[in-house]
């Protein structure tokens, strides 16, 4: 069953072209790991599909409702936030807001449940990530591992239909790297649908259903990992890999 699909999707800053007609179909429960190098377009199409910023073209189908991405409105916008959510590469925890808090936060102001609710759905979800004996804490106070963990717990306890990751162990300490994956295998095995924007070869290679390359504002190629990564077919695919010196087993 598809999930989303994205046809032709277009951004860009003043002159300089971004995203150059991206298309790309999500099914239910699949993991897409988009890879690429910096610059090509990942982060600004993932924010692209949770309206952190706005499409100039493009048709976005997200459940059973389609959208003309260059004329949203403030209906279609408050839909769309309430379909995805994201986990940020710099966290983008509240710091005047414990961790409970902060897990509780999305499931009161825009969902209106009531704090009773949120509570037990956060502490829930702060079990799953194991933080729950963090939950009076203060992000100052926590790892960046533990941060990016309650980041990725505040996600889930808002139940998405496509859960969206931009590079969340980049800003990572390497002995930190491990935990936060750990968690990220244990979503993909419960059948979240997910598009992670990675620098982590390796998980891509063992997690995704689907990996996709990006260049230069386009896919360039896109199939199963053992397709992608071992019998990639365009030249500027195989540059990257090489670059990067990656080596399945």
């Amino acid at each position: 069953m598809v999930q989303a699909q994205i046809q032709g999707l277009k951004k860009q800053f003043g002159k300089n072209e971004i995203l150059k007609g991206v298309d790309m179909t999500v099914h239910h429960g699949e993991v897409i790991c988009i890879i690429g190098p910096s610059g090509s377009g990942k982060t600004t199409f993932l924010r692209c599909l949770n309206l952190l910023e706005r499409p100039d073209a493009g048709r976005y189908v997200l459940g059973s409702e389609s959208y003309l991405l260059h004329r949203i409105g403030s209906k279609q916008r408050r839909e769309i936030a309430l379909k995805t959510a994201m986990v940020f590469q710099s966290y983008e925890l509240f710091q005047h807001m414990t961790v409970l808090q902060n897990v509780m936060e999305g499931l009161v102001t825009p969902r209106q449940f009531s704090k009773k609710d949120a509570k037990q759905i956060a502490l829930t979800m702060l079990e799953k990530v194991g933080l729950s004996d963090k939950a009076s804490m203060y992000p100052v106070q926590l790892s960046g591992g533990q941060q990016q963990r309650v980041g990725i717990a505040r996600a889930m306890a808002l139940s998405p239909e496509l859960l969206l990751f931009d590079e969340p162990t980049s800003a990572l300490d390497p002995e930190l790297v491990g935990d936060v994956l750990k968690v990220m295998r244990q979503l993909a095995d419960t059948g979240q649908t997910m598009i992670i924007v990675t620098h982590e070869m390796q998980f891509a290679y063992e997690v995704a259903d689907k990996v996709i390359f990006m260049a230069d504002g386009v896919v360039v190629e896109a199939g199963t990992p053992e397709e992608v990564f071992r019998q990639s077919k365009e030249d500027r695919t195989k540059k990257f890999l090489s670059q990067i010196n990656f080596k399945t087993a």
